[in-house]
């Protein structure tokens, strides 16, 4: 927690921002790679035609970590940007520091709160308040596979872990990378959300990641979900340490690797290179996790700014929530609209897919918060489970002494 005179220094810093443009808007982002940049290049030209000036500010760094530094100095400094993307757990940390603007009248105008699932809402208010524009839904427990590949080996779309692994090991016997992956703690950690999800479901997900419950953390279920990690660990290639996810990618786009564990923002490389679901590729759930959607939200959190620079930033939100603007945006993406009044029309194979497991999984309340993507847990207890997860990966520990890492790092960073 911080301090009261912490939190005074940050009001203070609020005070005296800087004036800006009304129709101008600074946006902090991470999207450099080449899908995620294909995808905000449709923000900036809907915003251009109604006359506002987009100022971008892109911090390279696929989990954000090195944009909320940035944005923390520029808080500091009393001149926040007009929005931020932003994920999961650090919005609430920001509206907590009241360094957040007040969406209310323009959500209330526009009912979304009748079209953004609860779930995401969660993230998209602090205490019943707007402070955030939900641009899209991302899912972590996808597969993504080269089908030319796949077809020569005589592979089918796997629906269990025993067929899953099958296929892992043909592709393997045959001379190629069965499973693309980077090297990263938050790669490792988007693999065992799916792991975690198919390994003891959504309610044991819920009470290890979510409630980190002591019981569910050093229980058999949880050991199964380490084994399992290790057995995948036996198919990537010997060159994964500190890849890039989108590098990753590659390897499967150009048939160098069968498959990749990854959110769905995967198919905009995909789609970037040209290449078509169903027939170049495919997407399908990670087995066992069919009736759950792991989820992270892109949200534009925006930030106090000065009061000439607020019709602007109205805009802005006004735009992302656009209906036309969330079906434009997430056909390039590779994710789906946050808004759940957008028919599935005009969408490609794998994006209705998409669209109706969210549907569903918000009915059915198995629409759950990635641990991975900062959705699940806040930073602290996120980077320990990271931590741990890599290192048992790397083989530094075994998955009991996994389990003895994982309890105590989380109780620490509680």
């Amino acid at each position: 927690m911080r301090t009261i005179i912490e939190r005074c220094l940050v009001g203070l810093a609020l005070i005296v921002v800087a004036p800006a443009r009304a129709a101008e808007v600074e946006v902090l982002h991470w999207w450099t790679a080449g899908g995620e940049a294909a995808a905000l290049k449709v923000l900036k030209q809907n915003l251009e035609r109604q006359g506002v000036t987009w100022r971008d500010m892109p911090v390279a760094g696929g989990g954000g970590t090195q944009a909320m530094t940035v944005l923390r100095a520029r808080v500091t400094s009393g001149n926040p940007p007009t929005a931020v993307q932003m994920l999961g757990f650090d919005i609430r940390d920001w509206a907590q520091l009241g360094a957040v603007a007040d969406l209310n009248a323009l959500a209330e105008r526009n009912h979304w709160n009748d079209v953004i699932p609860a779930a995401i809402r969660e993230f998209s208010q602090y205490r019943g308040r707007w402070i955030a524009a939900p641009a899209n839904v991302h899912s972590v427990n996808w597969i993504w596979a080269n089908k030319p590949l796949l077809d020569q080996f005589g592979i089918g779309v796997p629906k269990t872990w025993t067929e899953f692994v099958a296929a892992l090991d043909k592709v393997k016997a045959a001379g190629k990378i069965p499973l693309a992956h980077g090297g990263q703690p938050w790669q490792e950690a988007t693999i065992f959300d799916s792991v975690v999800m198919l390994t003891g479901g959504p309610e044991f997900y819920r009470d290890a990641l979510i409630k980190l419950e002591p019981k569910a953390l050093q229980s058999a279920m949880m050991r199964a979900v380490f084994e399992r990690m290790k057995v995948l660990r036996r198919y990537v290639d010997a060159n994964f340490s500190g890849r890039d996810w989108n590098l990753a990618t590659a390897l499967v786009i150009k048939g160098d690797a069968a498959f990749q564990i990854m959110g769905d923002w995967a198919k905009g490389e995909f789609l970037n290179a040209g290449k078509q679901p169903n027939i170049d590729f495919l997407c399908f759930r990670f087995p066992g996790t069919q009736d759950a959607v792991i989820f992270n939200s892109d949200q534009f959190v925006m930030f106090n700014v000065a009061r000439d620079a607020r019709p602007a930033q109205e805009q802005l939100a006004h735009a992302i929530m656009d209906p036309q603007f969330q079906i434009a945006f997430n056909r390039v993406k590779g994710s789906v609209p946050a808004r759940l009044d957008i028919p599935v029309e005009g969408f490609d194979a794998c994006g209705q897919q998409g669209m109706r497991d969210l549907a569903h999984a918000a009915r059915a309340g198995t629409l759950i918060g990635s641990l991975s993507q900062g959705h699940g847990a806040p930073a602290a207890v996120k980077n320990a489970f990271y931590d741990v997860i890599t290192a048992h990966f790397n083989g530094e520990y075994d998955s009991d002494e996994a389990i003895e890492e994982l309890l105590s790092a989380v109780a620490a960073a509680k």
